[in-house]
């Protein structure tokens, strides 16, 4: 009978005298670890990111016209469709505007970027300004933070809207904080004018291209959608109602599967490292035959054996787990800025289960690997292990 604990000294013994074979057997682990935890922790900010972006939404309604505009003709939600859906939202705010898409000039930098026309009251009550003013009449126009840093726009620059004869400079006048949506406008990357403004540039008048209601209480919002449809859609489909709920689960479900195909792409290098250790604890095994049979002999039981060589797959394991999980949250860290441009979705409660989650994985994984040399040397014959040269 052997002491307690003597098999874990005998594993730990083992790793440090093979510690070449036993670094490259941990390399594989580190890998696998990183791969599956920097693509989850990835996969969770963008998730995160596109819920955060997106949950203020949750409670609205955005209703665009049934039949899109063309370059001949302009349909939109008239006025009148504007007063039923009021009547029908109750005492939800209702908000109308335009929008369009047209290429934009700053100096020498050209681009696209969208083009809304709200009434200046309601850009007031939806949007926070970071510098200057709002508009007012038909004068100037704002632009969104992100819009702003990548033209190097201060207030009292000039944007060049549209092209050829169309072209027509517009003072900034006021910088809006990025806010992500609100109430269905983008304001970040985009020119928010007045509704006057944009009427005396692209007409249209009273043909708003969206209308967005802000409900009070959720549990509202079927019942408005379904009078707004009644009221506008008995005849024929005038206006589109979508409900973001829907449109948030589906993103969400959408980038869960694309975070779940990367990550299994991911395991599939803990599978390679699973084999590679496989393989060393089978050398092993076969290396210390005699070793078993001494063991044996001097009254070592089978499952002692067998927990000495799970210890050493854990060891190993644990090793490989440890540094991939250091590595993985500096490389799905650097991956985050990298892509989101942020840093709030690193230090979540989500990518830290993440690191956790994938050492934990790795650790299990080679413990698995182990338990067929484990239960290989548990099965040797004593008197065939002695006799092995």
């Amino acid at each position: 009978m052997i002491r307690p604990g003597i098999t874990f000294d005998l594993a730990l013994r083992n790793v440090r005298l093979n510690l070449f074979r036993s670094i490259l057997a941990a390399i594989g682990i580190i890998i696998g670890v990183v791969a599956i935890t920097s693509m989850g922790m990835l996969g969770g900010a963008i998730e995160q990111s596109v819920g955060d972006e997106l949950m203020g939404m949750g409670n609205q309604l955005i209703i665009t016209p049934a039949v899109p505009s063309t370059d001949a003709e302009k349909s939109g939600i008239t006025e009148r469709d504007v007063r039923q859906i009021e009547m029908a939202a109750g005492r939800n705010p209702v908000i109308a505007f335009y929008q369009t898409y047209d290429q934009i000039r700053v100096g020498d930098d050209r681009g696209y970027a969208s083009v809304y026309g709200v009434d200046p009251h309601e850009i007031q009550r939806l949007t926070e300004i970071k510098s200057g003013r709002y508009v007012s009449g038909t004068e100037g126009v704002m632009v969104g933070e992100s819009f702003a840093r990548r033209y190097d726009l201060r207030e009292g620059n000039f944007i060049t809207i549209g092209t050829g004869g169309r072209e027509q400079r517009a003072r900034v006048v006021g910088i809006l904080e990025n806010t992500g949506f609100g109430a269905g406008i983008q304001t970040d990357n985009a020119i928010i004018a007045s509704e006057r403004w944009y009427e005396s540039r692209y007409g249209g008048r009273g043909k708003y291209d969206q209308v967005v209601i802000t409900i009070e209480n959720v549990d509202d919002i079927d019942g408005i959608k379904d009078e707004i449809e009644r009221r506008l859609n008995r005849r024929e489909d005038v206006v589109n109602v979508m409900d973001f709920r829907g449109i948030l689960e589906s993103i969400q479900e959408a980038i869960g599967q694309i975070s779940l195909f990367v990550i299994a792409i991911g395991g599939i290098s803990l599978l390679v490292a699973a084999v590679s250790i496989l393989n060393v604890m089978l050398i092993s095994v076969n290396e210390r035959i005699k070793e078993i049979g001494i063991l044996r002999s001097i009254g070592t039981q089978k499952v002692d054996i067998s927990k000495m060589f799970l210890y050493e797959a854990a060891i190993l394991g644990l090793i490989g787990s440890v540094i991939g999980g250091v590595l993985s949250f500096v490389g799905g860290g650097l991956l985050i800025m990298l892509i989101m441009q942020d840093v709030k979705y690193l230090m979540t409660f989500h990518t830290l289960f993440t690191v956790i989650y994938g050492m934990c994985i790795g650790v299990v994984i080679c413990i698995a690997a182990g338990v067929y040399p484990a239960h290989r040397a548990a099965q040797l014959n004593p008197i065939e292990a002695l006799s092995n040269d």
